[in-house]
């Protein structure tokens, strides 16, 4: 075999892999993503307002309770509310902040848990512990680190229940900062939120974000809590929704002022750490999900890998045009969805970012396989 044999070999095998995977990449955007890009909430003839516990799970963070518990408890609400906070065995001043709160706002209720849960790690058992002491149906949940967008975060979640929905899924993102690092966890946080609120958009609904998730204490009691899950270190947000969400039962809030708020963490190691933990809980999806996941982040991995081969070895105008193809599609829906979930400052950079999500992959792969470290968040 000649050399332009060979040549001619590799530039179709290369432009061959290269079509498939982009095609498949059109396929996630237009067939799955684009339905968050386009979608628009019905109106409701008649707004609502049920009775809704609001439960906050804390160890160590009376800094984040100081700043962020104030945006909770001043939500503008005119129907009965509760603000549940569990403090888990703190050692700071948690206890004296919240008994501080407490003397001003009745509606706080505190629930000082000081022994660990033996067998469960993770908050999974103080969230277990808040639930059970709720009065309400309805459960909206938060985390010590957050505060909500605005006065009408309660309202705007719980209006989402109608007859048959037990789950809401909301955005969690992080505040805007300079800087690079800040640049790359929103960024990935919205190429989270655009995969988890699609699927549930599509019907076929995987995980929350504990930052901002509401579901029935029903729900919760009739299966189990998290009985099945108890023994993994995280998985009080994604696993249990992978586990009792389907496509009639659950629904999505996009609207800016339902939205909280966090910060992001100041250095890559931390970020490292605390995606780790996150990652450890995707080996537990359900089959359907894995596949479709894995799917998409394989082909997202080897989009860039196969552009440059095929650049190499192929015609150059076919490949190009192939990637104008691509590069608009993703454009468009990029700029819609980022425009929903309040992350339009980033659109400027998307192309960059997408380029470094084949980077983020090969560092975070392997935390799918490790066995996570027993952290309480």
């Amino acid at each position: 075999m000649d050399f332009q044999q060979l040549n001619l070999n590799w530039g179709m095998i290369s432009l061959v892999l290269f079509s498939l995977v982009s095609l498949l990449q059109l396929l996630y955007y237009w067939g799955i993503f684009s339905r968050l890009a386009f979608f628009k909430p019905k109106e409701k003839e008649q707004s609502q307002t049920h009775p809704v516990s609001v439960i906050i799970c804390a160890r160590d963070e009376a800094g984040n309770l100081a700043r962020n518990l104030p945006g909770v408890l001043f939500q503008q609400y005119p129907s009965s509310h509760e603000l549940i906070v569990v403090n888990h065995n703190s050692q700071d001043d948690t206890r004296y902040l919240l008994e501080e709160f407490k003397k001003t706002f009745k509606g706080l209720q505190i629930v000082n848990l000081e022994h660990e849960a033996k067998g469960i790690p993770g908050k999974k058992y103080p969230l277990s512990i808040g639930i059970k002491e709720a009065d309400h149906e309805i459960l909206l949940l938060t985390d010590a680190d957050c505060v909500p967008a605005s006065e009408h975060w309660l309202y705007k979640m719980q209006n989402a229940y109608e007859p048959g929905i037990d789950v809401v899924l909301g955005y969690g993102a992080y505040n805007k900062k300079p800087g690079l690092l800040n640049k790359l966890i929103r960024f990935e946080t919205y190429h989270t939120a655009l995969q988890y609120l699609s699927y549930a958009l599509a019907g076929v609904p995987y995980m929350g974000v504990g930052r901002n998730l509401s579901y029935k204490r029903e729900l919760f009691i009739n299966n189990k809590g998290f009985s099945s899950i108890n023994h993994l270190p995280g998985g009080d947000d994604d696993l249990f929704i992978n586990k009792v969400a389907h496509k009639g039962n659950t629904t999505v809030v996009l609207d800016p002022e339902a939205f909280t708020l966090s910060e992001a963490k100041k250095s890559f190691g931390d970020w490292f750490r605390q995606k780790q933990r996150h990652y450890s809980t995707g080996k537990f999806y359900k089959g359907k999900i894995k596949f479709l996941l894995g799917t998409y982040s394989l082909s997202l991995f080897l989009y860039y890998p196969l552009f440059i081969a095929a650049l190499l070895f192929a015609d150059w105008r076919i490949v190009l045009g192939i990637f104008g193809l691509r590069f608009i599609s993703q454009g468009i829906i990029q700029y819609k969805t980022m425009q929903k979930l309040g992350e339009k400052d980033l659109f400027g950079w998307w192309w960059l970012l997408d380029i470094w999500m084949f980077l983020y992959y090969c560092i975070f792969a392997p935390a799918i396989w490790k066995k996570a470290r027993p952290n309480w968040t």
